[in-house]
C-alpha cells in the first residue's frame, strides 16, 4: 500500500515516516503540492492520503470533493492542527473516504487513522468526535482587532506571511499567530475561505482584488 504525504510541515512529515516506517507492505511519498499529488494519483489512485488541508493549496472543501469523485478509489486522511467544525461536517458528508485527525492526537490514533484508511474505512479522532457532538452554541459575532484586520485585508489581497512580516517590521512567527487567530475567529482554514470573508465583509474592494 502507498501512502502519499501532502503536508508542508518538516516535523509532521518527519513523525509520519517514523510511523508509516514501522509498517509492514506500507510505502510512502512526498508530494510537495497539488499539482504534484495530482500526477501522483493520476499514475496510482489506490493509495493513502493524508493531508494538511490548512497548509496545502487546496481552495476549499468543494475542490477537495471534486478531487475525490475523480480519484474514486482513494481514502484520505485530514490532519491538521486546527479544523472548523462547519469544514468538517461538510467534508465528512462528502464521502465515507474521509477521515479526520487532529495533529494534537495521540501516536495510537495516529496509527488506527492509518490502518483505518488503508483498509477502507473511516476514522474520526476523539476530539474531533467530541466537537462534533457538543452542544450547537449561538453563533457568536466574530471580533477582530486593528491589527488583525489589516493583517486579514493584506492577505486577501495576496501578500504571502513573510511579505506583511517585511513590510511591519516584525517576526514571521508574529505575522504567523496573528493569522492563524483570524482563521480561527473566522472559521476558516486557508487563504481562500478567509479572502472570501474579507470581500463579503467589504474589507476589500472587488476592483482592489482583481487587480
Amino acid at each position: 500500500m502507498r501512502i502519499l504525504l501532502a503536508d508542508k510541515q518538516d516535523i509532521t512529515r518527519a513523525g509520519l515516516m517514523y510511523i508509516i516506517d514501522s509498517m509492514d507492505n506500507v510505502e510512502y511519498k512526498y508530494t510537495e503540492d497539488k499539482a504534484e499529488l495530482l500526477v501522483a494519483l493520476n499514475e496510482d489512485q489506490d493509495c493513502v492520503v493524508i493531508l494538511d488541508y490548512t497548509m496545502f493549496d487546496i481552495n476549499d472543501a468543494a475542490e477537495l470533493g471534486i478531487i475525490n469523485q475523480r480519484f474514486t478509489k482513494t481514502r484520505w486522511i485530514i490532519f491538521s492542527e486546527d479544523l472548523s467544525i462547519d469544514f468538517t461536517r461538510l467534508i465528512i458528508a462528502t464521502s465515507t473516504k474521509f477521515s479526520i485527525l487532529l495533529k494534537e492526537s495521540s501516536m495510537q490514533e495516529i496509527n488506527e487513522a492509518i490502518w483505518f484508511a488503508i483498509n477502507g474505512n473511516r476514522f474520526i479522532c476523539q476530539r474531533m468526535t467530541e466537537m462534533l457532538l457538543a452542544p450547537n452554541k449561538l453563533e457568536e459575532e466574530i471580533v477582530l482587532t486593528k491589527t488583525e484586520t489589516e493583517i486579514l485585508k493584506e492577505i486577501a489581497l495576496g501578500m504571502t506571511t513573510k511579505e506583511i512580516a517585511e513590510k511591519r517590521i516584525s517576526s514571521f512567527h508574529t505575522i504567523n499567530t496573528h493569522r492563524k487567530n483570524i482563521f480561527r475567529k473566522l472559521g476558516v482554514n486557508n487563504v481562500h475561505e478567509a479572502t472570501k470573508y474579507a470581500l463579503r465583509a467589504g474589507l476589500v474592494d472587488s476592483a482592489e482584488y482583481y487587480i
